[in-house]
């Protein structure tokens, strides 16, 4: 289809209709044949199937979390949720086992309650959150022959052989001759290259996006360090010269920034001198000689400063401060309590409860046959009724599609296929598709379901594509349903925690970079540091706002609403930063404030004003006066 048909479509059927492109990730690819597969394989060969059956699905929801990034981070990504998934199998299976219908639902819903606030915290939480509900479900509506602590200990050892297969095998980064910096390496290239177009972009209509772009690249880079390590600051002398070249970057940053903020186009060769420190990261090597000095301006003076002290530190190695400020426990419960986590979590506790119950009752009124398993409904509710997938309306359209499809390939390869070798070669070949499928929501539905299909039916469940079809079909019903249900309080509270965030950031980035302006800062051993980690948190906190209000509008009618004006807010707030960090080079320049930025932050302060009085949210007070 193409982009101008799509864009004619209504936003939620556009996003339901878009996928995700790139090349294959092959590295993924491999450790998903090698993961769920083999595992079951395993399990079969040692005679105990059902540990076989619930490790493989730990380690298929593990493969869904497998994304690009650097080992450090995928320690991080794939071990917190499986341990939540752990602990949900515990609670699901003993629950299950000693729990009547009725109570077993309400603790359920209290379960997704607490799920659904946490998820709030990041992705990370989010991913945890999904893990314990999914793996309650499967805990209190398969029924096994094993103890729960053995299906605990199943599940994490099927997610710890995918965690395992990521550190252990190489990826195209260490092919390279680097073993250790896997995805930091490139990622730190990628923000000079970043920076670059950002530069080439100065004073035309692509400027604004490719500031955009480098936010994403820096974000992406400090993701990239980030992770659990033995020690609290690098210790060898190439990681430290690897984090001296990622700190090298931020002022480069700050002054393109500054470039683009004026919009007055440099020389062409303006943008040659982080190229070739791209290239000189991704190769390991020196710097070489770099573009001669074009001093004219105070933004242009301050690149080339920023040139120059990156190439000093990419031939050190005291490198360790990442300039990254780190979430405190009050941050972490206001995430969890403020209006973002209630109102989500909410809602996961009343479609978590509501598909578990009817499931029950379903399965109490032998709606199921001789299918003994009522997990399918509420996993599927829990899917569906997470945000990081998507709008409400494509999150169940493409749940809706992907389940025909993958029941129906399944019902044709389970009648031709021997069992159990050809059903467990079926989830080795699902488990490899799974890093391709994630690009778009009803693919990975259709894997995932043929994936499930096959493993149960190894461990002893007969065929059933059609009462998937249909369990899917209610879980999409009652998500629908409790999706636009009225809640107490302001609808639209992940935009509106995710803007007061945003503001909150700006804020204090503003106010430091005004006291520098009145104060002298530069006795300091490292006067910027702290200006470059508000910097980094002003921009990480726009862009993941903006991420929000683009996923609220694509909603349908009746939801999209409430997060109107938002947009406009947001927008606001990148010209306030960008201006914010056009004073702060300026100031470094010259030690004052021009007249054309004071009446910039001026007249951004006064429009956020309104908007923030014609919206009605309620977000941190500016100060209106610079």
């Amino acid at each position: 289809m193409s982009r101008a048909t799509l864009r004619s479509l209504p936003p939620w059927l556009d996003h339901t209709l878009r996928a995700q492109r790139g090349p294959v990730p092959w590295s993924a690819v491999t450790r998903g044949a090698l993961s769920a597969g083999p595992l079951l394989l395993a399990a079969v060969l040692a005679g105990r199937t059902s540990l076989g059956v619930v490790a493989a699905i730990a380690a298929m929801l593990a493969g869904i979390n497998d994304r690009p990034g650097s080992r450090r981070t995928s320690v991080k990504r794939l071990g917190m949720p499986a341990l939540a998934g752990a602990v949900g199998l515990l609670v699901g299976t003993y629950t299950g086992d000693h729990l009547g219908a009725v109570t077993l639902s309400l603790l359920l819903t209290g379960v997704g309650l607490v799920a659904g606030g946490v998820s709030a915290i990041g992705p990370v939480a989010s991913g945890g959150g999904t893990q314990l509900l999914v793996a309650c479900a499967i805990g209190a509506g398969m029924p096994l022959p094993d103890e729960g602590w053995q299906r605990a200990l199943a599940y994490l050892v099927g997610a710890g052989w995918l965690l395992g297969l990521r550190l252990a095998l190489p990826t195209p980064g260490s092919l390279a001759g680097d073993f250790r910096f896997d995805g930091e390496r490139e990622a730190v290239a990628a923000v000079y290259d970043a920076v670059a177009e950002l530069l080439d972009a100065v004073g035309t209509s692509h400027a604004t996006t490719r500031r955009a772009a480098l936010t994403a690249a820096l974000d992406h880079a400090q993701d990239a360090f980030a992770g659990p390590r033995l020690r609290r600051y690098a210790s060898s002398s190439a990681e430290r010269r690897l984090h001296a070249q990622y700190a090298a970057a931020l002022p480069l940053a700050e002054a393109a920034t500054a470039l683009a903020w004026a919009g007055e186009a440099g020389s062409g060769r303006a943008s040659a001198g982080p190229r070739r420190l791209a290239t000189a990261v991704r190769e390991n090597t020196h710097t070489g000689p770099l573009p001669a000095p074009t001093r004219s301006a105070p933004a242009l003076r301050a690149l080339d400063d920023a040139l120059l002290r990156a190439a000093e530190a990419f031939d050190q190695a005291e490198g360790s401060d990442l300039h990254t400020r780190r979430r405190s426990g009050k941050d972490l419960l206001r995430a969890v309590f403020g209006a973002g986590g209630r109102e989500y979590g909410l809602r996961v506790a009343l479609c978590f409860g509501a598909s578990a119950a009817v499931a029950q009752a379903l399965h109490h009124a032998r709606w199921y046959g001789q299918h003994e398993h009522w997990y399918w409904l509420p996993a599927t509710a829990v899917f569906l009724v997470k945000p990081d997938l998507g709008p409400l309306a494509s999150r169940v359209l493409c749940r809706a599609a992907g389940t025909v499809l993958g029941a129906l390939v399944f019902a044709g390869f389970a009648a031709v296929l021997p069992r159990p070798e050809g059903l467990i070669a079926l989830v080795a070949v699902s488990g490899a598709l799974i890093p391709v499928a994630t690009r778009h929501f009803a693919a990975q539905t259709a894997v995932v379901t043929v994936l499930v299909l096959a493993l149960v039916m190894v461990g002893g469940e007969p065929q059933a594509s059609a009462g998937r079809i249909g369990e899917t079909l209610l879980a999409c019903a009652i998500v629908l349903l409790v999706g636009h249900l009225p809640m107490p309080g302001q609808r639209g509270g992940t935009v509106r925690a995710r803007l007061t965030a945003a503001s909150g950031a700006a804020q204090a980035y503003l106010d430091h970079v005004l006291r520098e302006a009145d104060t002298d800062l530069r006795g300091d051993s490292d006067p910027r540091a702290l200006r470059w980690a508000l910097r980094r948190e002003a921009y990480r906190t726009l862009a993941q706002a903006r991420t929000a209000i683009t996923l609220a509008a694509a909603e349908l009618p009746a939801l999209a609403r409430h997060s109107e004006g938002a947009d406009h807010i947001v927008a606001t707030l990148e010209r306030l930063v960008d201006t914010t960090t056009a004073c702060a080079v300026h100031l470094d320049d010259s030690g004052r404030l021009t007249p054309r930025h004071t009446e910039r932050l001026t007249e951004l302060l006064g429009e956020l004003a309104e908007d923030r009085e014609r919206v009605g949210l309620r977000l941190p007070e500016l100060p209106l006066a610079v």
